[in-house]
């Protein structure tokens, strides 16, 4: 066992993930400051000790914040480590700039190569995240990485909440396809695809599906849910060939943009995203979003690695 403890500190916004981690965890949140001067520059200070302890840093990046709540975890990572904590680790379960993962076109750069690079250089020992968009950006990362899964979670919630024995699983495209045969697997459902052609960025022309739907009901899986356009057209796809209803559970629910006004008016019955990003705001408009809490995946690995334990086990389990 560590001779040192577990310290956590937050961001003074999005902190609703955090407590919760903090309640599983059975301790509280650091004592810590962090404001803006009139110039608009960011200032931080920790109110107790640090000195040897193992601290994790928890932040909740959403859409429209995400270079502010990036600056902010730079900054606290680089205040604990000139406070001599003995290891830092980044718990950032929607890993920002995920997306931007290789160079897609002239003269364009690999941010998500250069956010490993800046928390690297800020002092951080370790990051925890979970279902990053492209699995290749664990090698970016000089120090180890945990990229954890929301698979046992969503399988819960399946099995708590929707009649699945007539449900099938529906991957939205085909780069989710390996995702979805994997959760129909741990669920003994079959699983269909939906092949979408885009006209341009974010904006889907037309959806064809591969698979038999009649009567089911439709589970679309996915990583991330931007302006959602994408699950409103699937869902008209999916009832125009006979599926009883259409539900869809995705791991971030980033919502930017027109989403919400997106999913109050498509023939989706719920969408299921997890609380890796903050929108408690955007339930409060929306009546068919829902929410899956992940504070006990991430209490449980912050646990595990603070004794040295394997995390491995989270890949397939839900904690007890």
């Amino acid at each position: 066992m560590p001779n040192n403890s577990i310290k956590l500190l937050a961001p003074d916004v999005h902190r609703g993930l955090a407590e919760l981690v903090s309640k599983r965890l059975g301790t509280h949140l650091t004592s810590s400051k962090l404001e803006r001067d009139p110039t608009g520059e960011v200032t931080f200070s920790i109110g107790e000790s640090v000195r040897g302890q193992d601290i994790f840093i928890i932040t909740q990046i959403g859409a429209g914040d995400v270079n502010d709540r990036v600056l902010e975890l730079l900054i606290m990572i680089n205040a604990s480590k000139t406070a001599s904590a003995k290891r830092i680790t980044a718990v950032i379960p929607n890993f920002p700039y995920a997306r931007q993962d290789r160079k897609d076109k002239s003269r364009a750069p690999i941010t998500a190569k250069l956010m490993a690079d800046m928390l690297t250089t800020a002092g951080c020992d370790h990051v925890i995240t979970m279902e990053l968009h492209a699995s290749q950006i664990q090698g970016f990362f000089d120090v180890p990485l945990d990229n954890l899964y929301a698979e046992p979670s969503v399988v819960r919630y399946i099995r708590e909440n929707v009649n699945f024995n007539d449900a099938i699983i529906i991957s939205p495209d085909a780069g989710g396809a390996k995702r979805a045969a994997t959760l129909a697997d741990r669920l003994d459902l079959n699983f269909a695809l939906i092949h979408k052609e885009r006209a341009r960025a974010n904006e889907v022309s037309r959806m064809v599906l591969v698979g038999d739907v009649r009567d089911k009901v439709c589970i679309i899986v996915d990583d991330m849910a931007d302006t959602c356009g994408t699950l409103a057209k699937a869902a008209d796809v999916l009832l125009e060939n006979k599926a009883r209803s259409v539900i869809a559970i995705v791991t971030h629910g980033i919502l930017s943009g027109n989403a919400i006004k997106n999913i109050n008016n498509s023939k989706l019955d719920r969408v299921v995203c997890t609380n890796t990003v903050p929108f408690e705001s955007k339930m409060k408009l929306c009546p068919k979003l829902d929410v899956i809490d992940i504070s006990g995946v991430l209490a449980e690995s912050i646990r595990r690695l603070h004794n040295g334990e394997s995390i491995s086990y989270l890949f397939k389990h839900y904690p007890l």
